[in-house]
């Protein structure tokens, strides 16, 4: 059961590194603290870069899932202020 609740959606499928990252960022820059950023992304290597981007940023990564062979959902809690 999934409780978490996601204050903001991004959709970055078709995007690659580093518009990946740097879309990701931005979005969480546009948040509050403490709201969560939903990422639904396409491109293997983001799966694994965004989420190790966003702890050294200082925030939470509170789930990475691979929902589909081609698909991925990143959730990140905002913890710090940019």
């Amino acid at each position: 059961m999934n409780d978490i609740k996601v204050d903001k959606h991004l959709d970055i499928r078709g995007e690659v590194c580093p518009y990946t990252l740097v879309k990701s960022k931005l979005a969480v820059e546009n948040i509050e603290v403490g709201q969560v950023l939903e990422i639904i992304m396409d491109y293997p290597e983001a799966a694994s870069s965004v989420p190790k981007a966003m702890l050294n940023y200082g925030h939470s990564v509170l789930k990475v899932e691979k929902i589909n062979p081609k698909e991925w959902i990143v959730q990140v809690r905002k913890e710090v202020e940019d």
